[in-house]
């Protein structure tokens, strides 16, 4: 059975800084990303965004980079312009594609955590880009995670409310079809963000994951998954557990006339 976990270095992780900690006393907090002279061992940089390596590679057998989105220390892709978050996913995207192709990973992952329920430590906006040595990391994953109720659909983007969610309940998949359209495509994960902190729940999500997945067919899908407390059947039995019927299209409604009125946040 292949279900081998992923080793944490605990080690490593007791000197990792952390945004969500309280600072010990007589310690003053300092943001690493904030400081852009002290960075070291950068792949590439474009603008403020910046990917480098991980001076904290907490799992074992991994090639661990970051990826700064900003200098905002307070920024995200709910707040980013247009053409900011445009640029952004085109140079994430980039370098995801440099690592996954690289060919010495039997895996790689691309995510991103927000806020204090994500399982982030730093409040920096930043994504993080993890080449896997022996472990497949979507080996729980199946196809029809990233199908569901299509709100909007063109030749090379399509989204939708999760039927088969990974974790549940209500998870909003982005997939990209076709590289020409992936300033459509950044647009709706912009939206995406915006609409899960502000209208979904009604403004009580302040967390989120987003992670981008290698589509079977060649595209991608960007997934956005709300974070409180994971629930009960999910901890102890891998089950997910997603909305009624009713709820979904419900759902789908209010995210494709969000999007449609450009996002009422601007």
């Amino acid at each position: 059975m292949d279900n081998e976990p992923i080793v944490f270095q605990m080690k490593i992780a007791k000197s990792k800084p952390h945004s969500y900690r309280p600072a010990a006393k007589g310690v003053t907090k300092r943001c690493p990303f904030c400081d852009v002279a002290g960075l070291t061992d950068i792949y590439e940089q474009q603008g403020e965004m910046i990917w480098l390596h991980n001076k904290f590679p907490t799992l074992r057998d991994t090639l661990q980079t970051v990826l700064i989105e900003t200098s905002d220390h307070e920024g995200d892709i709910a707040n980013y312009s247009v053409a900011a978050n445009r640029k952004l996913m085109r140079f994430a995207l980039t370098c995801f594609e440099k690592v996954n192709k690289s060919g010495h990973f039997v895996s790689v992952v691309w995510y991103k955590n927000f806020g204090p329920n994500s399982g982030g430590s730093l409040v920096h906006p930043h994504m993080q880009i993890v080449g896997f040595e022996k472990v497949n990391a979507y080996k729980y994953l199946h196809p029809n995670n990233f199908e569901g109720k299509t709100l909007f659909k063109t030749t090379e983007v399509e989204v939708n409310i999760a039927e088969y969610p990974v974790q549940g309940y209500t998870e909003l998949n982005i997939n990209l079809l076709d590289k020409r359209g992936l300033s459509l495509w950044a647009d709706w994960i912009r939206s995406g963000a915006r609409y899960m902190l502000n209208v979904m729940f009604n403004g009580r999500c302040d967390s989120y994951n987003l992670f981008f997945y290698p589509r079977q067919d060649g595209g991608i899908c960007a997934k956005y998954i709300s974070r409180f407390a994971a629930p009960p059947y999910f901890v102890g039995y891998k089950l997910s557990q997603v909305n009624d019927e009713v709820t979904l299209m419900q759902e789908a409604h209010r995210f494709r006339q969000f999007f449609a009125d450009g996002s009422k946040l601007e």
